[in-house]
């Protein structure tokens, strides 16, 4: 039994040849290196501390603990890393204990006994690498599992971030709102008395009442955009369905207030999108492919199988354990493959299409990373003017609204113009809001279009700080 155990550990230490082709990186043409900036404050694990509020601090700790899309991703993480075990294993031999017995007669009812107890040992030897080629493909999938685990929180946290910033906005263009309509009301008030007494026509009192009414129904409007963004934050954080009927937003900055970083830089740096956990991923699937081609390809060579046998054989059940009744054999298989349909063939051509779907892949994620990083680069870029104009906007038309108040109340201008300034004014409050939310945005978009937090050296530690 010691020398075939010997024999089985040479080989598996000897081991062969490995069939299919050794995995090389595919040659990308990417840009070229720009010079050197301060990326550090974007590359952070918890990078949503760039805006120093604390609120959103809290909630994102709740996310990265209870939300159910990034648990999935970790189970699948656990599940990947057993695969790599199970696929391991099949290069080492397999030890079974063994017992068997039974009773034989013939015509003449004569009847023997025979006993059989001990340990049977089996290993198929791995002399075209197909075992090792499955371990590369199964280490590699776990690998493109923790890199997928990583893009979910990498987006994750984006859609906390992103959907708390677009909470905190309606809630100002709901201040706005009702600001406004408490000043309509008092519009109609005020032309209800001058209707009464004669000094406005029906026509300019109907139009102040609808004026109103616009501005009530923007409120409801709001109210349920609010309403349906709670719910969908309650979601993202892993609220209970109790819990996300009772959740209220808790108390926090102003999007005017929250901190903003002053300048991003404006180029692409391929090092750090050849970090981004989704091409990562996609580079593992694709390294996976490639080895599962010369596991496949190993099937075209004979398979040679070792078995052996040590223990006890007796035709008394009680005496089978004596020294004198040992005994062991071994035997070796050579299974050569001649016809199979076409199978192995087919199989080898399988394996190759997964290798270009994958390679497809691979070449899309990096294409979709460069347009993705791009677009956050110049919608940063944008949105910060787009937010000046709008602020210059307001100014401008506060000052318009105060001197046309004036002269309606006067009588020097009809109430149509009034009500152009009003809805002007009110267009021009409600969009610099929305512009100042869109520059927190954009900014959540270069975090997570740059891989934020994703460290080269086993990615994201999902829940945890650097």
């Amino acid at each position: 039994m010691k020398k075939i155990w010997m024999i089985c550990i040479c080989a598996f230490c000897c081991g062969g040849c490995m069939m299919g082709p050794q995995y090389k990186r595919p040659a990308l043409d990417l840009p070229a290196e720009a010079e050197p900036a301060v990326w550090d404050e974007f590359l952070q694990t918890q990078w949503w501390q760039l805006f120093e509020d604390e609120t959103l601090n809290e909630l994102e700790e709740r996310a990265l603990k209870n939300n159910q899309n990034l648990q999935a991703a970790l189970a699948r993480v656990e599940q990947a890393r057993a695969a790599v075990g199970v696929a391991a294993a099949d290069r080492w031999p397999v030890l079974n204990a063994e017992f068997s017995g039974g009773r034989q007669g013939d015509k003449n009812n004569s009847w023997q006994s025979t006993s059989q107890a001990g340990g049977a040992l089996s290993f198929e030897l791995d002399l075209w690498g197909k075992y090792r080629r499955l371990t590369q493909a199964a280490r590699a999938e776990w690998m493109s599992s923790q890199a997928t685990r990583d893009a979910t929180y990498l987006t994750l946290t984006a859609e906390v971030a992103t959907q708390y910033f677009n909470l905190r906005k309606l809630e100002e263009q709901i201040a706005i709102a009702r600001r406004t309509w408490t000043a309509r009301e008092e519009n109609v008030r005020i032309y209800t008395n001058r209707y009464d007494t004669g000094y406005c026509s029906e026509v300019d009192l109907r139009r102040i009442e609808a004026n109103r009414d616009s501005v009530r129904a923007q409120l409801y409007t709001l109210e349920l955009q609010r309403a349906q963004a709670e719910t969908a934050l309650s979601v993202l954080v892993g609220n209970s369905p109790r819990e996300m009927r009772n959740f209220v937003l808790p108390s926090g900055k102003k999007v005017e207030d929250i901190f903003l970083v002053p300048q991003v830089p404006e180029y692409l740096p391929s090092d750090l999108l050849s970090r981004r956990p989704d091409i990562v991923a996609a580079e593992e699937n694709l390294r996976s492919a490639n080895a599962n081609i010369g596991a496949v390809r190993a099937a075209y060579f004979p398979s040679i199988s070792l078995s052996a046998f040590a223990g006890y054989q007796s035709g008394v059940l009680n005496e089978i354990f004596r020294h004198a009744n040992e005994s062991w054999n071994g035997t070796g298989n050579v299974l050569a493959p001649l016809f199979a349909g076409g199978k192995i063939r087919a199989q080898n051509r399988k394996a190759r299409a997964v290798y270009k779907e994958k390679l497809a892949d691979y070449l899309n994620t990096v294409q979709t990373a460069f347009k993705e990083a791009a677009d956050a680069l110049a919608a940063d870029k944008w949105s910060r003017a787009v937010f000046e104009a709008y602020a210059a906007q307001v100014q401008a038309m506060q000052r318009s609204y105060e001197l046309t108040r004036k002269q309606a109340d006067a009588g020097y201008i009809g109430v149509t113009d009034l009500l152009n300034v009003e809805e002007t004014l009110l267009s021009a409050q409600m969009n610099v809001v929305q512009a100042r939310t869109d520059e927190l945005s954009a900014l959540v978009n270069v975090c997570k279009a740059f891989g934020g937090g994703w460290r080269e050296n086993g990615g994201f530690s999902a829940g945890k700080s650097e």
